[in-house]
């Protein structure tokens, strides 16, 4: 196995199946629109996606393999080891440390978790979405909150990583459920989650019921405040956030199968900036020539704020403002100096 190191660079290569085995069809679910791939790709075209992106990682890493896209633990056990067994060559070769798969909640069984297991699989993630029971049947996921806590328990029981996925402002969705949703996904020993805004994709059942005006999605500025309160939740308690929005494919950025939703090319850095751009209120208070920040070399980017939303704020109280990185603080703790 390869030996994890604190310098070594974190690799993921991604291989997307869209659909796959997925038997149910969420209202707001077209992912070959989403993901921007349609086709399920051969045993071949893993194998040269696999070799190129290890062509470009520098030495010492940590690389993990994932399958995403569809409904992973769903296909028969003989399918899961086909694909299984296309990775463990690179495994063995100490290329790959581990896999990681994402699944549904209802598709989660005993005999399933023993075979990833064998195949080195350490992470799965269950695409919750919610953890209110009403929200899950207006959305038509298929599946109860029961299931999302039978499968977490079975995930942790087995030793694996367990990652839970959610989505704001899904139909019957309020800010209130979404905090739930991720009060719950702490409580259930999530290690890692991704928070996806709901967008309204073409040629779905959301799509007819917003154009009927039946469904009203989440706008930016909403969706950044809900996410900014839910990010909080999860760096508080410690939890992995992987994402914030949806990987901006070409089908989303031009806008063609977009409908409506809250869609940006930068979510997560309009996220972080709504956070500091609260943290940083009590400056508000005071005026200065100058004001000092200093704040974590991570957090830069984050407290300038996007397009400087947040030194430009700060602007009208304190004649110079200068940030400056310190590796002692947190990533949302700030020190400052005012002259």
């Amino acid at each position: 196995m390869l030996i994890y190191l604190s310098y070594m660079k974190h690799y993921n290569i991604p291989i997307f199946i869209p659909q796959l085995a997925c038997k149910n069809q969420c209202i707001y679910c077209n992912q070959r629109h989403i993901s921007g791939q349609i086709t399920i790709p051969s045993k071949e075209e893993i194998i040269n996606k696999i070799e190129l992106h290890l062509k470009t990682f520098q030495k010492p890493y940590h690389a993990e393999l994932a399958f995403f896209g569809g409904s992973f633990t769903a296909i028969g056990l003989e399918k899961q080891r086909y694909y299984l067994e296309i990775i463990q060559p690179y495994i063995e070769s100490n290329q790959i440390e581990s896999i990681r798969i994402s699944t549904r909640p209802d598709c989660i069984r005993q005999e399933t978790l023993d075979l990833l297991k064998r195949y080195n699989v350490k992470t799965i993630e269950l695409g919750a979405q919610s953890l209110s029971q009403e929200v899950l049947d207006y959305s038509q996921r298929g599946h109860t909150v029961e299931d999302i806590e039978d499968a977490s328990r079975l995930i942790n029981q087995n030793g694996f990583n367990l990652g839970l996925q959610m989505m704001i402002g899904l139909p019957k969705d309020t800010i209130e459920k979404s905090i739930h949703t991720a009060n719950q996904i702490v409580s259930l020993g999530a290690k890692c989650t991704r928070i996806y805004p709901t967008l309204v994709i073409d040629n779905t059942e959301l799509a007819e019921q917003y154009r009927q005006k039946e469904y009203k999605p989440l706008q930016l500025e909403e969706a950044i405040d809900w996410t900014s309160k839910i990010y909080q939740i999860f760096y508080e308690n410690k939890i992995n956030i992987l994402r914030v929005g949806l990987h901006p494919s070409e089908a989303l950025i031009s806008h063609k199968e977009l409908l409506s939703g809250a869609f940006h090319v930068s979510f997560r850095q309009l996220v972080l900036t709504k956070i500091w751009h609260k943290k940083l209120q009590p400056l508000l208070w005071q005026t200065s020539n100058q004001l000092t920040l200093f704040v974590h070399p991570q957090s830069l980017n984050s407290a300038i704020g996007y397009n400087s939303t947040n030194r430009n704020q700060l602007k009208r109280h304190h004649k110079h403002i200068l940030f400056k990185p310190d590796s002692s603080l947190r990533e949302f703790q700030y020190k400052y100096e005012i002259i």
